[in-house]
């Protein structure tokens, strides 16, 4: 049997591991708001969130990949698809895309996965219930679940060097503040982990050894560019977006010994540091 990822919101994090996985023999699949057009090695459904796709579209799925956010209703794919996924003959491992903020503000003190959870946000609030609804269905249907907590995203096209090189870069000063990042190689490196060692109702944290203050890391990109660093701004004086202010509002230093103990991952890029000087080396 072919092996099949059907990823629920074909993101920039599946698109990566896709990539590792096609070489490999796996047929991919997933959704989008539009259905793609033209020639291309991935089938894509359009899925609005409401209206369940047919049930042809997941036949065949062996692995199954969610990264849509839940709305103010819940999970949108627990509640169009449940009973499809769960009639699925084939499949043998879901993940379950989320968020570090189910964590909280911890004012900078270290969390693991067995930190209790205190969302601050109405969109951490819905993670949390989200997590719990896919670690339920795992145990109710039997298919290994799992939920990964994921930390700043960044990679190819989307880190602060674009940020500096558009001039939107800000060095905003904020003492004691700091943020967990992870590269998407390296997601996609842990996802395909799991996908060889799946362990029912686990839990990851995904994010890299070094959490690091903001201003840290737009002073390494513009050093790498070649670029003074933009002066630093108190975080009071900030041009922040309502959402921009509300990651502000959580300070947490994240562990991830479990991806590296329990799925023998070792991290590409450990910090900042080496993501962005490969990032600048590969955009030359």
């Amino acid at each position: 049997m072919t092996p099949r990822l059907f990823c629920f919101g074909y993101s920039y994090c599946a698109r990566h591991l896709a990539m590792r996985l096609r070489p490999q023999g796996f047929d991919i699949a997933g959704t989008s708001r539009e259905p793609s057009g033209g020639a291309s090695e991935v089938e894509r459904f359009a899925f609005d969130g409401r209206a369940p796709l047919a049930p042809a579209a997941l036949g065949g799925t062996t692995h199954l990949l969610i990264s849509i956010p839940p709305g103010p209703a819940g999970d949108p794919v627990l509640a169009t698809h449940r009973d499809m996924l769960a009639r699925l003959p084939g499949l043998g491992w879901i993940g379950y895309l989320s968020t570090t903020g189910v964590y909280g503000d911890r004012q900078g003190e270290w969390v693991d996965e067995e930190a209790d959870l205190r969302p601050v946000s109405p969109r951490s609030r819905r993670r949390v219930d989200a997590e719990a609804a896919w670690l339920a269905f795992g145990a109710e249907t039997g298919v290994p679940t799992h939920v990964f907590r994921l930390a700043g995203i960044y990679g190819p096209g989307r880190s602060t060097l674009e940020q500096v090189r558009s001039g939107q870069a800000q060095r905003i000063d904020r003492p004691g503040q700091v943020f967990s990042r992870i590269h998407v190689e390296d997601i996609a490196a842990v996802l395909e982990a799991s996908i060889r060692r799946p362990a029912a109702g686990r839990i990851y944290n995904v994010c890299d050894d070094e959490p690091a203050a903001p201003a840290d890391v737009v002073s390494e990109a513009c050093r790498l560019l070649g670029v003074p660093p933009p002066p630093l701004i108190p975080y009071e004086e900030a041009a922040l977006s309502e959402m921009g202010r509300s990651f502000w509002a959580d300070n947490r230093r994240v562990r991830n010994e479990r991806i590296k103990s329990e799925l023998g991952v070792a991290l590409r890029y450990p910090s900042y540091r080496e993501g962005l000087a490969a990032l600048a080396v590969k955009e030359f």
